[in-house]
């Protein structure tokens, strides 16, 4: 699992945890099924009333993937993209084909097929761009489901709070507090849960989902640069280095953006000039 995600389940579970149990003489008050079954219940049934079938299924295993650990090996899609350019730079076909098999990159694996069919440098670009695009939304389709789900949370459970008013309405003339305490749990508990849900479960995983879509896209990137270069006959280590440079460009331009939120212009007329 992934280490944030780990620290932060940990993290929410002590904090809640122990606020309930310094807080509260009972600590199964906070355990209500009915107000559970209302607002988990109707997030499902809305979200499937929103989207299809099949697409739910593929989210919550997208949700699932979201929070185990992924690391994306550049190093070695670099070193790849730089073993089949030795190959093709020194025009042995046969080489290339047989590095090809051991490649595991299926986009990396796509563009060398296609600089070995001899396919021009546009439709080269224009495809693998949009194999890019393609991904970016699908995911960021996942990612806004996860979102969709966070603002129904709430909503069921203020519409759970309602019911249990609405039954705590009807049991005013009775002395029986068991009825009394159940709805009033109810009312109260739901709302709780929905921001919960919202909150602690859906819209993270939105995120997750997001940051590993920046991620995948920084190395297809790198990889569509490579592929060009190779095509154009770059040399080797022409292509080495400019995808080192271009890699760190990138981490450049983030840690500079955390810091400050506004581009360098020095650093944007030296990326220019390369």
């Amino acid at each position: 699992m992934n280490l944030s995600t780990l620290l932060g389940i940990i993290g929410s579970l002590l904090v809640f945890g122990s606020v309930i149990a310094f807080s509260s003489q009972d600590l199964h008050a906070f355990l209500n099924l009915p107000g559970l079954g209302i607002v988990l219940g109707g997030t499902i049934a809305a979200t499937l009333m929103s989207y299809p079938f099949h697409e739910v299924v593929r989210v919550f295993r997208a949700g699932a993937h979201a929070i185990r650990e992924e690391r994306y090996d550049i190093a070695s899609d670099l070193e790849e993209i730089v073993q089949v350019s030795r190959y093709w730079y020194s025009q042995n076909l046969r080489g290339v084909q047989q590095r090809l098999e051991q490649v595991q990159n299926p986009f990396l694996r796509t563009g060398i097929q296609l600089v070995i069919d001899d396919t021009p440098m546009d439709d080269i670009q224009d495809l693998l761009n949009w194999r890019m695009a393609r991904l970016r939304a699908r995911e960021q389709a996942d990612a806004q489901m996860f979102r969709t789900m966070a603002t129904y949370a709430p909503a069921f459970g203020m519409l759970g709070t309602l019911i249990g008013l609405i039954n705590l309405l009807l049991t005013t003339e009775t002395d029986d507090f068991t009825i009394i305490a159940v709805n009033l749990g109810i009312a109260l508990i739901t709302t709780f849960y929905g921001i919960l849900l919202a909150n602690l479960v859906f819209r993270p995983i939105a995120i997750k989902l997001e940051r590993r879509t920046e991620g995948r896209v920084v190395l297809m990137t790198m990889v569509l640069e490579g592929i060009m270069l190779m095509r154009k006959g770059r040399t080797p280590g022409y292509i080495r280095e400019t995808l080192r440079s271009f890699m760190e460009n990138h981490r450049d331009e983030i840690r500079q953006t955390e810091s400050n939120g506004e581009p360098d212009p020095d650093e944007a007329e030296r990326q220019e000039r390369t």
